[in-house]
């Protein structure tokens, strides 16, 4: 019987319209190939097609949707694959690297069609009550009692300050509590080291090593009960400082690449013992330190341990006292003096058992510790101190955009001020939402390696650029080192956060995009490893997925482009929810581009590295902005902070749009290169996701960080701050409030001199004249008097005498050795710390100098 074509009778536009729309729902929605094919069906019958075409589409669709049969076509497609090398090749460090830590929301946001309701419900870190006490407590003492140019002329924190890190246990703030230790969340650990890092790099650095990737750490995780119970009390309390070598002169960033070597061998009491030889550089603490964790390769080669000859990189406790361990010297990290040193070691002896992290059960493991590790450790560190920057930058800006003045008026009224201004405080307000949101997964045992990297990345980057914006705020004041300057060293020391944990050019091409395109697609990790094994079943239960997940995401990627978002939802009504339909709208595109760029170039991907860069940055900031969109709905979407949330979205995608720009530009499309870099690039420029946010709203943001205040502390809430006067940061603030309640009264005068009661002067030279003439009283007079002199300290900058300046100067000749180029070079010098500084002395380039500045350096 022949089929009825029932959508003969109805008009040509009409049906078009229909089977567009309906393509449009199976796409958008990501139907299931059954619907597809139950969509074909009624199609080819109602338009009265051939039986023959509906007979073999019937057949087409058949050979997809019968399993045993599509996996025949699996199998063929495998092989194509395997025999193009379609896939890059996975070593086995490259593996340990993909398989550690955890896929957390960074998943949602690769997969094109993200859950808002998810991404909004995950938690906003805090801190308990024992921890908050800790942070008000002993974290604010030790900030008070750190003075940094102190500490910068001194080479070294002050005896009394290591005396501090130890009694109230700061080296163990992750060692758990069953070993003396704090057994503080991720959330308080990256609390302390931010608020630390604004009060000092140098204090910030070493809080936060042993408390990073190290011997605690490690052994935490990894080390057996004997282990635990010999050096985790130790380690809690400070009675041993600990240092990790890893970097090596050949191996940076290439970790797997050291040379470093150890040699099972057994000894004459028929114990199984470690040869070791290694040299490394850049290890910090390592000269003050009294246990090294060791990275190094562990060979075997009467196969002792059973384990074959060569067993991989391998972690060890090495105590610093054995012999053949070289220690003394240390690096001058652009004079920043927090502990950095090479270390050697010739034919260092150790037992088995005890120094392998794990025992004999550990050994080989190394690289899976370390990265598993770096995983979560990477979240917290770098990205606390860079937060913390940022918020210091923002402080000192801001108070100093309002106390100098030019022309009459506060710096920060001009539009040139306000612009690096605003970017400064909209950096703040993202870098701490960030850190946050971050931490939240971490305490709640999440370790999305990824994410982690983003934080490390962008965090340190969006540092840099605020700490050299402050710097042009503060103009001469931010270039004349001495004891009044809060922004030279951190500008000095900026480059130290970008190179460590993985170099940041690195960090963003390999392992935000390179690790994160395997990790969080929903299919690519499954395929390969499928393709690796031979597994066609497993194959074929991803490799048709993926193809339904290119589809919706294009589908999804062209609708949300055209509606600007509209057709997605958000989890939120008001300010936010624009914003929560547009990271839909970057999520499809990137994911269906980031498909087809896997899809096209294959394994050369891997070596793409300026296409791999501006994925990550599309990637990164999708992760920062759903941070920020969390923050606004955590802190009660309060309209004063309704400037940031703007400011800060409206950033993160003009970064992401300059991605995708770029991508459209570069990415080569067998076929289509032409149709991405033509058509689809000038709709982009046209159909922008965002530009770069206006001046009125920047305008906004700069003039909240010149208010003292409620709103500017919690803006940048994790860092040390201070009224003192004599303080560098709080000869800042208390000028700034000084010199904000006067304005009132500056405003009376500015008001009296426009009606000519008084004449045309600067309001401080006429404040007598003001009180004779009823302008203002005598108490408000008092009150400008007290602004003004706080005004006129806060602008100054040091000036130092002879005596002063060359007191830490190194005569010729007084130096008696120097590391050669590569860090190996080891002299008998010592340096001050907590094993060999005495108080009141001060270590530099080999000379002691006492704290007198007229005493002769002694070497």
């Amino acid at each position: 019987m022949e089929a009825l074509p029932f959508f003969a009778d109805a008009p040509l536009w009409a049906a078009a319209l229909g089977v567009l729309l309906v393509l449009f729902a199976l796409g958008f929605t990501g139907a299931p190939l059954w619907a597809w094919a139950a969509a074909g069906l009624v199609a080819l019958v109602g338009f009265g097609a051939p039986l023959w075409l509906t007979v073999a589409f019937g057949v087409l669709a058949a050979v997809f949707l019968i399993t045993p049969i599509r996996r025949v076509l699996s199998g063929a497609v495998m092989g194509l694959m395997k025999k193009l090398e379609f896939l890059p090749v996975i070593s086995s460090t490259e593996q340990e690297a993909i398989d550690a830590g955890t896929v957390w929301v960074e998943g949602e946001l690769f997969s094109g069609k993200p859950d808002a309701k998810r991404l909004l419900a995950q938690d906003y870190a805090g801190l308990t009550d024992e921890e908050q006490a800790f942070l008000d407590g002993p974290v604010e003492e030790l900030c008070q009692m750190v003075d940094d140019w102190d500490v910068w002329q001194r080479r070294d924190l002050s005896p009394e300050t290591w005396q501090k890190l130890k009694d109230d246990r700061f080296f163990g703030l992750i060692v758990p509590k069953a070993y003396g230790g704090h057994g503080f969340s991720p959330s308080l650990n990256s609390a302390v080291v931010a608020k630390a890092a604004s009060a000092s790099s140098t204090l910030g650095i070493t809080v936060m090593v042993p408390n990073s990737l190290g011997p605690a750490e490690l052994l935490a995780h990894f080390g057996t009960d004997a282990q635990k119970d010999y050096w985790l009390p130790k380690l809690a309390t400070g009675e041993v400082i600990p240092s990790f070598a890893l970097t090596e002169p050949g191996a940076g960033s290439d970790a797997g690449a050291i040379s470093s070597k150890g040699v099972v061998f057994t000894g004459d009491d028929g114990e199984l013992y470690l040869r070791l030889n290694w040299r490394k550089r850049y290890i910090t603490l390592a000269a003050i330190s009294n246990v090294l964790g060791l990275a190094f390769k562990l060979e075997d080669p009467e196969e002792l341990l059973g384990k074959g000859t060569d067993l991989g990189i391998t972690c060890a406790l090495v105590p610093t006292t054995a012999e053949g361990v070289v220690l003394g010297k240390r690096h001058d990290p652009l004079g920043v003096p927090f502990w950095n040193c090479p270390t050697e070691g010739h034919d260092v002896v150790v037992k088995l058992e005890d120094a392998i992290i794990g025992g004999a059960a550990g050994a080989g493991r190394g690289w899976r510790m370390l990265m598993q590790s770096l995983a979560a450790g990477r979240g917290i560190s770098l990205p606390a101190s860079g937060t913390a920057g940022i918020q210091q930058a923002a402080r000192v800006a801001g108070a100093h955009a309002l106390i100098r003045k030019q022309f009459g008026l506060s710096i920060g009224k001009f539009e040139g001020i306000e612009e690096p201004l605003a970017r400064i405080g909209g950096w703040a307000y993202i870098a701490e939402a960030s850190r946050r949101y971050t931490c939240g997964a971490l305490d709640g045992g999440a370790a999305p390696a990824v994410v982690t990297a983003m934080m490390k990345y962008n965090i340190t980057e969006l540092f840099r650029k605020a700490v050299n914006d402050g710097m042009d705020v503060l103009g001469g004041n931010a270039i004349s080192r001495g004891p009044r300057n809060p922004l030279a060293h951190a500008y000095i020391g900026l480059p130290v956060s970008i190179t460590v944990e993985g170099a940041n050019i690195l960090t963003r091409t390999l392992m935000v995009f390179g690790q994160g395109a395997i990790r969080c697609h929903p299919y690519a990790l499954k395929e390969m490893r499928a393709l690796m094994t031979g597994d066609v079943k497993a194959f074929d239960s991803a490799f048709w997925p993926h193809i339904g997940h290119v589809v919706r995401n294009a589908f999804r990627g062209v609708g949300l482009s055209l509606t600007r978002g509209w057709l997605a939802g958000s989890p939120v009504s008001g300010p936010a929810a624009r914003y929560w339909r547009k990271m839909a709208w970057t999520s499809a595109t990137f994911a269906f581009l980031a498909d087809l760029a896997m899809g096209t170039l294959g394994g050369d991907l891997k070596r793409k590295e300026k296409l791999t860069g501006r994925f990550a940055d599309i990637f990164s900031w999708m992760y920062l902005g759903t941070a920020v969109l969390k923050r606004f709905d955590a802190e009660g979407q309060r309209e004063e902070d309704r400037a940031f949330l703007d400011w800060s979205m409206q950033y993160a995608f003009a970064q992401i749009q300059d991605a995708f720009d770029g991508l459209f530009a570069n990415l080569q499309v067998p076929g289509a290169t032409w149709f991405f870099r033509g058509p689809l690039a000038a709709w982009s420029r046209f159909n922008r996701i965002s530009d770069l946010p206006s001046d009125a709203v920047g305008h906004k943001v700069a003039a909240a960080l010149q208010v003292p205040g409620e709103q500017r502390d919690r803006i940048t809430p994790t860092v040390f701050t201070s009224m003192d006067p004599e303080h560098a940061y709080g000869r800042f603030d208390h000028a700034m409030r000084l010199c904000y309640e006067a304005e009132g009264v500056v405003s009376k005068i500015k008001a009296a001199i426009k009606r000519r009661e008084l004449p045309r002067q600067h309001p401080a030279t006429l404040i007598p004249l003001a009180i004779e003439g009823g302008v203002i009283t005598r108490a408000e007079a008092e009150m400008l008097k007290t602004a003004e002199a706080a005004r006129a300290d806060a602008i100054q900058v040091d000036a130092f005498d002879n005596a002063d300046y060359f007191a830490s100067a190194v005569k010729p000749g007084e130096v008696t050795s120097a590391t050669s180029g590569d860090g190996s070079a080891v002299g008998e010098v010592g340096f001050g710390g907590p094993a060999s500084t005495e108080a009141g002395a001060t270590a530099w380039s080999g000379a002691v100098v006492t704290e007198d500045p007229a005493a002769e350096p002694t070497a």
